[in-house]
């Protein structure tokens, strides 16, 4: 298949069962009609943390990064001193395969949102709350000021990736369950003020599923603020892959 080719479907497959599962939690806990309906926010972490579990594990040809800000943090670690040189075993960092990694993200996030929400169209259209729509599918913050929502957002993302890139080079890794262990710990310690996006690809993906489908009285996709949870996460991808490897 080649490089390319192996990314953009472990890469796509991967997001999107990850996109499914965490909008689906979404989806479950907010709308009306639900059996999850006020299930709150530990339910919420916990849907993601899994789905996260299961995309990795399906996404494992690829290195299952899943996220651009994992993709961007490793390709900024490689221009440090002694950085690596692959994004996977046999994956070489290169502009063709890191244009892959970044598209397959995106499309994977867009599809899985699509996909989630075709289980539960009903209960979107039932649902009686504008932005309760738009919150089971991308993330929003408990306080809205977005310079403080961005810095949170990279704090938050420099956690997970040089956590993530740490847990990769220690000798006891679990894999998939320690990647979930930790998207689930950044969530419970630092998600309550933006809802943790964490990921470029998981919060565009569902606002540009969220403006294109047909959701009945869905109101504003909040493009205004979608920004922060990109940027933050790309910044903070970034410098958690620098540290990482001045770590190691």
């Amino acid at each position: 298949m080649g490089d390319v080719g192996q990314i953009l479907v472990s890469e796509f497959v991967g997001t999107g069962i990850l996109m499914t599962l965490g909008v689906g939690v979404g989806a479950n806990v907010t709308l009306s009609g639900t059996f999850g309906k006020g299930g709150g926010y530990l339910m919420v972490a916990f849907g993601w943390a899994l789905g996260v579990f299961a995309g990795v594990h399906v996404a494992h040809g690829s290195g299952a990064h899943l996220n651009p800000a994992m993709t961007l943090g490793m390709l900024g670690r490689s221009f440090m001193p002694g950085g690596p040189g692959e994004y996977a075993p046999g994956i070489a960092i290169t502009g063709a395969t890191t244009l892959a990694y970044l598209v397959a993200e995106l499309a994977g996030a867009v599809a899985g949102a699509v996909l989630a929400w075709s289980v539960y169209r009903a209960h979107f259209d039932k649902h009686p709350v504008a932005p309760d729509k738009l919150a089971a599918m991308a993330t929003g913050p408990a306080v809205r000021s977005l310079g403080r929502n961005a810095f949170g957002e990279g704090v938050a993302t420099f956690v997970l990736v040089f956590v993530l890139l740490q847990l990769a080079l220690t000798p006891s890794a679990i894999g998939p369950l320690g990647v979930a262990l930790t998207v689930l710990g950044v969530g419970l310690g630092l998600g309550g003020v933006t809802g943790w996006a964490i990921n470029p690809a998981r919060d565009l993906g569902g606002r540009i599923a969220h403006a294109l489908l047909p959701i009945r009285g869905k109101g504003s996709s909040d493009w205004s603020y979608a920004w922060v949870p990109v940027v933050g996460p790309i910044v903070g991808g970034v410098l958690g892959g620098v540290a990482a490897q001045l770590m190691s």
